[in-house]
């Protein structure tokens, strides 16, 4: 199977100012966050991308955007963009457009951080639902452009950070009430490569370094016993 680069929006006006914007309209990435999705597009220049997958928010269209536009090459056409609502962010309901600090006394804030696969938004969505279709919809795109592309292929998918933190926690076997010990920051990449006994984590969270090995990665095998020689050897 392919692997997949999962990439959290650049910081936004509303991650700065500590609300949680959900799903609200005209939420866009401020100054740092275009540094950061350039910065990040940057580092996936060297990786031919089968596609882009993004959410349909704005903040991870413009993340989106900036990965293609540098993937533009004299020699080679930027990869097909598609807009997935399976990976839009969760929808917090009454929660939305609140401030996280005020949001932190609410009694169901605990419920968040110690038990989240109990937790439904008040007026919102749960959060075992939101994992439920983020995974599912990785995976689809995954498969598809697997049999498209061959299992060498690369593809991004632009997202949310509790989007990702819980595509990441399925893919360690993890139940989804320990996803909070994940971190996901503004613009990481983190990676995941589904290969045909288990899904491998092969990067978390990361915010620097090449990927260009990425480009010879080759398909997902069997876990190397012993760990193996890593990325790059011949």
């Amino acid at each position: 199977m392919p692997t997949v680069l999962l990439v959290r929006h650049g910081r936004t006006t509303a991650n700065a100012q500590g609300v949680l914007a959900g799903r609200a309209a005209g939420v866009r990435l401020d100054a740092v966050g275009r540094e950061q999705a350039a910065r990040t597009a940057a580092r996936l220049a060297g990786v031919p991308l089968a596609a882009v997958v993004t959410s349909p928010l704005e903040r991870c269209r413009q993340t989106a955007r900036a990965v293609v536009e540098h993937q533009r090459g004299a020699d080679s056409a930027a990869p097909p963009t598609v807009v997935e609502r399976g990976i839009t962010e969760c929808d917090y309901g009454q929660w939305q457009g609140r401030e996280l600090r005020r949001l932190a006394q609410d009694p169901l804030w605990s419920q968040v951080q110690a038990q989240p696969s109990a937790v439904t938004f008040p007026g919102g969505e749960a959060l075992a639902a939101m994992q439920s279709r983020s995974v599912a919809a990785v995976r689809h795109h995954d498969a598809v452009l697997g049999k498209r592309h061959g299992p060498g292929a690369v593809w991004a998918a632009v997202a949310h950070g509790d989007i990702i933190k819980a595509v990441l926690a399925d893919a360690l076997g993890m139940h989804l009430d320990l996803f909070q010990r994940i971190a996901v920051g503004p613009a990481s990449v983190s990676i995941v490569r589904y290969g045909p006994h288990r899904p491998e984590v092969v990067a978390v969270n990361t915010d620097a370094g090449d990927l260009s090995w990425l480009r010879d990665a080759g398909p997902a095998g069997d876990a190397p016993v012993g760990g193996g020689a890593g990325a790059g050897a011949s």
